[in-house]
C-alpha cells in the first residue's frame, strides 16, 4: 500500500469524467487500498479514484463502519432531501452547505466484478452522493449554498451551541 497525492479543486483532472472500469485484476484492488490508505491518512471519510488522479469510476467510503469499495457506482432512485454541512479533501479549509437526498439505491461492483444494489440513508447517502459527483467532475462547491473557511464554520456553529444552551 501507498499514500496518494489528493488533488486539489484548481487541478483540472477534478473536471473530468472518469471512465468506467473494465478491467477486476490486482492493480484495481491495489489502487483501492492504496485509495483507503490516503483517506484514513487525510482523516476523509470518503475518496474518489480522480482525486488521486486516476480517471476510473471508483470511490471508497469508510465511515466508521470499514471501508467500503464501490466500482462503476450508479445512483438509480433518490428519496428527500436535507441540507448538511460538508467539507472535501481535495478543498481542503472549506465548508458548505449543500443539499443531498436523505436516501438512495445504488448498484455497484466490487472489486471482482460482481453487481451488487445498495440502499442507503443518512450521512452513507450524503458521502455517496458526494463522492459520485467527483466521478462526474463536479465538486461540492459547486452546488453549495453557502460557503465557510473552517474557522468561520467552527465560530457559527460555537454560536449556534451558546444559544442553545442558554434556553
Amino acid at each position: 500500500m501507498a499514500l496518494r497525492n489528493i488533488r486539489h479543486d484548481e487541478d483540472e483532472i477534478l473536471r473530468k469524467q472518469s471512465k468506467l472500469v473494465k478491467v477486476f485484476d490486482d492493480r484495481l484492488k491495489e489502487l483501492a487500498d492504496d485509495m483507503i490508505e490516503t483517506m484514513n491518512h487525510a482523516e476523509g471519510v470518503g475518496l474518489a479514484a480522480v482525486q488521486v488522479g486516476i480517471l476510473k469510476q471508483m470511490i471508497v467510503i469508510d465511515i466508521g463502519e470499514g471501508p467500503m469499495v464501490f466500482v462503476n457506482p450508479e445512483i438509480l432512485e433518490t428519496e428527500g432531501s436535507c441540507d448538511d454541512y460538508e467539507g472535501c479533501l481535495s478543498v481542503p479549509g472549506y465548508s458548505g452547505v449543500v443539499e443531498r437526498p436523505e436516501k438512495l439505491k445504488m448498484k455497484y461492483q466490487d472489486l471482482e466484478g460482481n453487481e451488487h444494489e445498495l440502499e442507503t440513508e443518512g450521512f452513507l447517502t450524503r458521502v455517496i452522493c458526494h463522492e459520485t459527483d467527483h466521478l462526474k467532475g463536479i465538486l461540492y462547491t459547486d452546488k453549495a449554498k453557502e460557503m465557510y473557511t473552517n474557522e468561520e464554520l467552527k465560530a457559527k456553529l460555537d454560536k449556534e451551541n451558546k444559544k442553545k444552551e442558554a434556553k
